[in-house]
């Protein structure tokens, strides 16, 4: 088990366990039908899902999109197949395929990234590594 595993609260479990289970390619570890709750996993990120109901921890008012401000970074070993797999079901991207170079120090480390948004609006943004360079390749979509 991770240690760090975000619970995500959604609307509907039927809709979110499909989502992240057939398109975008998480396993169920187990379930609690009766609670409507699901434990996924993917390349090693583990993630919780589950719906809303008076039991839950709400800290506040609930509005679409949920996840406001936060997106999570979720590590996969081939992001293209996985951009491939999202187009191929007709789901939108938030932000098509690409590679991004981000400072670490006096260095840059690469991602190379594609951004979904769930049913529910929460940010995924799925990321291969391409490793660290000095300076970032030319043309590169850098960030400071």
């Amino acid at each position: 088990m991770s240690t760090l595993v975000p619970e995500l609260l959604v609307r509907d479990i039927a809709v979110s366990r499909a989502f992240y289970v057939d398109v975008l390619g998480f396993e169920v570890i187990y379930e609690r039908p009766a609670t409507r709750f699901v434990y996924l996993s993917r390349d090693g990120a583990d993630l919780m899902i589950e719906q809303i109901d008076d039991t839950a921890w709400i800290t506040g008012p609930l509005d679409l999109p949920y996840g406001r401000g936060v997106n999570f970074e979720i590590g996969v070993k081939d992001v293209a197949a996985l951009a491939r797999r999202v187009a191929a079901t007709g789901h939108p991207l938030f932000r098509l395929l690409e590679d991004a170079w981000y400072r670490v120090g006096d260095a840059f480390a690469g991602n190379r990234q594609v951004l979904v948004q769930d049913p529910d609006g929460y940010l995924l943004r799925f990321a291969q590594s391409l490793g660290h360079r000095r300076t970032p390749p030319d043309g590169a979509r850098v960030r400071e």
